[in-house]
């Protein structure tokens, strides 16, 4: 537990030493919450919900900015292994799961910690919580998103040797993943064949799972929400750490 712990720590205090990489990766989320959420809001109205659009589109947007910077933290692996540390590490008597494991947990706290400034900071703006249970709710769902993406995030960097070639196939392969979710539009406006794929999109039952916690309404049981999301978080936590052991130095 102790390297779990060590490796966890040091993302952290590298994290919030960053304070341009914080700032930075606020512009996004913040863009769609003023210009989106502020723009469209007196003029969409969610059907069979009575929420405006802003209301709406949070829960989506702080999923958002917990999937980019989740996935993203997965590049620290390509980073420590070009400038040696991560050899130093796997020299040391400890396994490559508890290296993993600690990765996985710092980037997810990470990932965490930039969903919940969001969060905040919708609060201020406009944002009303349905009760506290529902912010406790939003925060479970926003821990497993983290843990999933960011051990979905480390499996491929452990395939990986170029760090610009990791930005690349993750803008091809989370863009999607985000579009399809849910966070923008509801599921039930969808055409027919669209949403099977959006079902199939492990972040919609997170985008979801946040919805019901900040707003109470949901167009998915967030049971089931929870079921499929900690699935999805366990098979990637397994997956990451298989790629994980077999990667070569």
């Amino acid at each position: 537990m102790d390297i779990i712990y060590t490796i966890w720590l040091r993302n952290i205090k590298r994290y919030l030493r960053s304070k341009s990489r914080i700032v930075g990766s606020l512009g996004m989320p913040l863009f769609f919450m003023l210009v989106l959420g502020f723009g469209l809001n007196s003029v969409v109205q969610i059907p069979d919900t009575g929420q405006g659009y802003f209301e709406f589109i949070i829960p989506g947007i702080v999923a958002m900015s917990v999937l980019f910077t989740s996935v993203f933290s997965g590049i620290q692996i390509i980073w420590d292994k070009q400038f040696g540390f991560l050899k130093e590490t796997l020299v040391a008597p400890v396994s490559r799961l508890e290296i993993m494991l600690g990765q996985t947990f710092g980037g997810a706290s990470t990932a965490f910690i930039q969903g919940l400034i969001i969060l905040v900071l919708s609060l201020f703006i406009g944002l009303s919580l349905s009760s506290a249970a529902g912010f406790v709710i939003a925060f479970l769902f926003m821990v497993l998103i983290g843990i999933a993406f960011t051990a979905f995030g480390i499996a491929i960097a452990s395939r990986m040797e170029d760090m610009h070639g990791f930005q690349l196939i993750m803008n091809f392969v989370i863009f999607p993943i985000f579009g399809l979710s849910g966070a923008l539009f509801p599921i039930s406006s969808l055409p027919a064949w669209v949403q099977p794929l959006t079902l199939l999109d492990p972040l919609t039952y997170g985008v979801e799972g946040i919805r019901y916690g900040l707003t109470g309404a949901s167009q998915i049981n967030p049971v089931v929400s929870f079921i499929v999301l900690t699935a999805f978080s366990g098979l990637m936590t397994v997956a990451g750490a298989w790629l994980f052991r077999k990667m070569s130095i």
